[in-house]
C-alpha cells in the first residue's frame, strides 16, 4: 500500500512539474497561493501519509494550478502616478529598507556616534566657557542695618529710601553688547493660577474686550476694568538699575529686549494702561499711561512666564566694552518685595557667544553621550570577539533550538 501511495505521489509531482514547464515557456511562473503552499508543506512534512491526505493534496494542487492559469489569462491594469502610489500603499508593497543589524554595523554606529558627539560637546563647552559673567546678589546687602531683622517692614515702608549702590569688578575683558539680567529665585511663575491670570484678548484689544473673569481678583477696581488685568501684570518687577564707570555714565539700551512676535501680535499698539495699580494693595511696578502696551517691553518680558522657580529676565543692554579690572558702579532701587516669600534677587552682567549665554549643560551632555557610545562599542566588540556567532544560524532563532534529548 505504501508503494501505491508513493507512485500516486510521484504522478502528482510529475503533473505539477509539467504544468510549471508549460507556463515557464510563456515566461510566467506558476506559484501556489499561500494557503495551498502551507497545506503542501504540512502534507509533505507528515511522517505518515494517509490516502485522505493524498486525496486532499491532489485537490489542492489542481485548484492552485487552475487559479494560477486563470490569473495569468487576466490582464493586469496598468497603474500610474497617484493611483499607483495609493495601490502600493494599500497593498503594502511600497519599497522599504530593512537594515540587518550585524555586530559590525552596531559597533561601527556606536563608535561613529562617539566620534561625532565628543567634538561637538567640546566645542559647545568651550563656547559656554568663553562667556563672562558678573553676578551680584543685592537683596540682603541693600537692606539698612536697622531693618536687617525685619526686611518685610523695610520693603513695605514707603518712607524709607530704597536707594542702594553696588560696586562690580570686571575680571576679564567683556565685549559689547553686555546683557543686563535680573535673576529671581524661589518665585513660582509656573503656578497654574498665576499663569492663567491674564487676558490675551484684552492685551491685544484693550477695553473693547470685557470678558476678563480669568484675571480675578485683579480684573476690576472700584467698578472699573483694569488694563492690563491679572496677577502677572500686577506683580511686575520694579527694581531699577543705572550704571557708571568712574564719572562716565553707561547708557542702557532698553529697546528690542522682548520677542518681536510678542510686541507685534500679543500686545496692542493702541492699548494703553488703564486703572492699573490704583488699588490699596500694590503688587509691583506701575506703567506709563501715555505709552501703548506694545512699547512697554519690560512688561512684555515679565509676562512671558518662566518654567522654573529660578529664572533670569532681560533688563537691557550696555553697548560699550568693559576692560579688565574696570569698576562698575551700580545705582539701584530696591523696590521689589521678595522678602515675603523668601525669594532672592540677583543682578547679572553677561556677554554672549554664538551658542547664547553661559550654559554648560549642552556641552556636558554631548560629551557624556559620546563617551558612553564609545564605551558600549568597545564592550560589544569584546563580546563579539570572545563569543562570535555565525550569521543565519537558526539555532539562535526562537523556536529553532534543537531538542537536547535528541
Amino acid at each position: 500500500m505504501i508503494k501505491e501511495y508513493s507512485e500516486r505521489h510521484s504522478d502528482i509531482k510529475t503533473k505539477v512539474e509539467l504544468r510549471q514547464q508549460r507556463h515557464s515557456k510563456s515566461k510566467r511562473a506558476v506559484l501556489l497561493p499561500l494557503p495551498y503552499l502551507h497545506s503542501f508543506i504540512f502534507i509533505s512534512a507528515s511522517p505518515c501519509i494517509s490516502p485522505s491526505n493524498l486525496h486532499t493534496f491532489s485537490q489542492i494542487t489542481d485548484a492552485g494550478a487552475t487559479s494560477a492559469v486563470d490569473t495569468d489569462n487576466q490582464q493586469t491594469p496598468v497603474l500610474r502616478g497617484r493611483s499607483k502610489a495609493i495601490h502600493q500603499f494599500t497593498q503594502q508593497t511600497l519599497p522599504a529598507c530593512k537594515p540587518v543589524l550585524t555586530p559590525a554595523w552596531v559597533i561601527a554606529t556606536f563608535f561613529m556616534m562617539g566620534v561625532l558627539f565628543i567634538p561637538v560637546g567640546l566645542i559647545s563647552l568651550h563656547a559656554s566657557q568663553s562667556v563672562h559673567e558678573i553676578v551680584d546678589r543685592y537683596d540682603v546687602d541693600c537692606v539698612p542695618d536697622n531693618f536687617k531683622n525685619n526686611k518685610i517692614a523695610y520693603i513695605k515702608n514707603s518712607s524709607v529710601s530704597k536707594s542702594c549702590h553696588r560696586y562690580l569688578k570686571a575680571h576679564k575683558h567683556m565685549k559689547a553688547p553686555i546683557y543686563i539680567y535680573y535673576q529671581l529665585d524661589n518665585f513660582y511663575q509656573n503656578h497654574r493660577r498665576y499663569v492663567k491670570s491674564k487676558s490675551d484678548d484684552q492685551l491685544l484689544h484693550g477695553l473693547g474686550y470685557n470678558k476678563t473673569s480669568s484675571c480675578e481678583p485683579q480684573a476690576f477696581d472700584n467698578g472699573l476694568p483694569i488694563v492690563p488685568c491679572g496677577l502677572i501684570a500686577w506683580s511686575l518687577f520694579n527694581d531699577t538699575f543705572s550704571f557708571s564707570r568712574g564719572t562716565k555714565k553707561l547708557e542702557i539700551e532698553r529697546k528690542n529686549i522682548a520677542w518681536k512676535s510678542d510686541r507685534e501680535h500679543k500686545f496692542g499698539n493702541k492699548v494703553y494702561p488703564f486703572n492699573f495699580q490704583n488699588g490699596s494693595l500694590i503688587g509691583g511696578g506701575k506703567l506709563d499711561t501715555t505709552i501703548p502696551l506694545s512699547d512697554q517691553e519690560d512688561l512684555i518680558v515679565w509676562m512671558r512666564t518662566a518654567a522654573f522657580p529660578s529664572f533670569r529676565k532681560l533688563y537691557g543692554r550696555i553697548e560699550e566694552d568693559l576692560e579688565e579690572d574696570d569698576i562698575i558702579i551700580v545705582h539701584l532701587k530696591n523696590n521689589y518685595n521678595t522678602y515675603s516669600f523668601g525669594g532672592t534677587k540677583t543682578l547679572v552682567l553677561s556677554t554672549s557667544s554664538w551658542l547664547g549665554g553661559k550654559n554648560s549643560f549642552l556641552g556636558v551632555a554631548y560629551i557624556f553621550v559620546g563617551s558612553s557610545s564609545i564605551l558600549i562599542a568597545f564592550i560589544f566588540l569584546l563580546l563579539h570577539v570572545k563569543n562570535p556567532r555565525p550569521y543565519g544560524d537558526t539555532m539562535y532563532v526562537s523556536g529553532g533550538r534543537k531538542d537536547i534529548s535528541s
